[in-house]
């Protein structure tokens, strides 16, 4: 029985070049896409003027923070000057980590929002380039993938049509 498996094994090995001739594969850059494609780059201006103001109101405190800091390094302070500020400083701080916090979780909330579309779109894409063209496989996540193989350009280009 063990002979049996041992030379089915080596069968198949043996047929494995004829069928690799014939077989069609693709990869395609996702992080690319989410970057150059049209649709992409929209979405983060969208998100870059949606968030503006936030991001605006994070910059004032890092200001008056660096402000503080520098009153802080001074020597010229009274007792009450300084716990004043001491204790601005730390509260500035609090309210600041946790604005930022927040708007790093809202702003990645609605990046993956506005991108669900753009790789529902592109996936359609790929399938339909997978079919036109009798592609075996498309990858889309790979350590090493030789640039010959790479669709990415293609699906860029009908992306944005």
């Amino acid at each position: 029985m063990k002979s049996w498996k041992w030379w089915l094994a080596v069968a198949s090995l043996a047929a494995l070049p004829v069928h690799a001739a014939d077989f069609k594969l693709g990869y395609v850059n996702v992080e690319r896409i989410y970057r150059e494609a049209g649709a992409a780059v929209a979405i983060y201006k969208k998100l870059d003027t949606e968030f503006a103001a936030r991001r605006a109101e994070l910059k004032k405190m890092e200001a008056r923070a660096k402000e503080l800091e520098s009153m802080l390094g001074g020597n010229s302070l009274s007792q009450d000057d300084r716990k004043r500020y001491e204790r601005e400083y730390a509260s500035l701080d609090r309210d600041y980590r946790a604005k930022s916090r927040e708007l790093a979780e809202d702003y990645n909330q609605r990046r993956n929002e506005e991108f669900a579309s753009v790789t529902d779109r592109a996936n359609r894409v790929v399938k339909e380039i997978a079919q036109r063209e009798n592609y075996d496989l498309i990858l889309q996540d790979a350590v090493y993938i030789n640039p010959k193989f790479d669709l990415t350009p293609q699906v860029l280009k009908e992306l944005d049509k």
